[in-house]
């Protein structure tokens, strides 16, 4: 049986029996569509949207295109594992859209991050690739790809998710040039701009956009319109954007007004 005390800390609002349940979902899930909400529970979408728009008012869940998802900090990261079981149907969807686009015989530099490490897995039967990575699970994945070279840059390795971060990190990617660097990302705010959580992730992803000929950012459909902390960039220093989903009006306009090529993997 769920605790549902909490819902009466500080709010005139107390969610009804079913809005109570779709907390519990999201929270079991990290972030569901309104549209699988509203399979989940037999009701309408219009009965779904009231139900969400009414939690997110009270700060129980946060709302994002075509979906809902819990509350985040700007200040902190979701932890791995949690990472990991969010989105993940859509992090395969973009995986599978990004190996696609990627040829044989060419270089590239993956950095931190549960969506890059799904494009490690689809890259296992490419040919020729020469990868740099600041990702352990990545090094780990394409290792078992006899024709991939993996180079592992140096840094100061994070238990928690394995990333290799610092700044012996950046000044090993600042000694190449690479066709592609696929980064990933916290979010993406209204007015372009790409953040993250962690200072010294920030600074080895600058430094992939800086030494890559190419730049593809890897973004679910969560990471549109969600806060961070620390500034990464601006979404005109993007070539590519790879999402799950046609991402709201207000960044379509942005990327087609910065010549960045949208890839909705659907």
């Amino acid at each position: 049986m769920h605790d549902t005390h909490v819902f009466n800390l500080h709010t005139p609002f107390t969610p009804n029996v079913r809005q109570q349940a779709i907390v519990e979902e999201v929270k079991r899930h990290g972030a569901v569509t309104i549209e699988s909400l509203s399979s989940r529970f037999d009701v309408t979408l219009q009965t779904v949207r009231r139900d969400v728009q009414r939690l997110a008012e009270f700060g129980f869940l946060a709302r994002f295109h075509g979906g809902v998802c819990m509350p985040v900090s700007t200040t902190e990261n979701v932890n791995y594992m949690r990472r990991q079981a969010m989105q993940a149907t859509g992090k395969q969807r973009i995986a599978q859209a990004v190996a696609a686009r990627i040829p044989n015989g060419c270089s590239l530099i993956l950095n931190i991050g549960t969506t890059t490490e799904a494009i490690a897995q689809e890259l296992l039967q490419h040919k020729g690739l020469r990868v740099i990575t600041n990702n352990l699970n990545v090094a780990a994945t394409l290792s078992a790809n006899e024709d991939c070279e993996v180079i592992v840059a140096g840094g100061v390795v994070r238990a928690l998710d394995r990333g290799i971060t610092g700044e012996a990190t950046v000044d090993f990617i600042r000694q190449f040039k690479v066709d592609i660097g696929l980064i990933g990302i916290s979010g993406i705010e209204d007015d372009g701009t790409l953040r993250d959580f962690d200072f010294r992730e920030v600074k080895v992803a600058k430094a992939i956009i800086a030494n890559s000929r190419q730049v593809w950012l890897c973004a679910d459909s969560t990471k549109f319109s969600r806060p961070a902390m620390v500034e990464l960039g601006r979404i005109d220093e993007l070539d590519v954007v790879f999402t799950d989903m046609t991402p709201p009006p207000l960044f379509t306009d942005l990327m087609d007004n910065a010549g960045v090529e949208c890839v909705v993997a659907a």
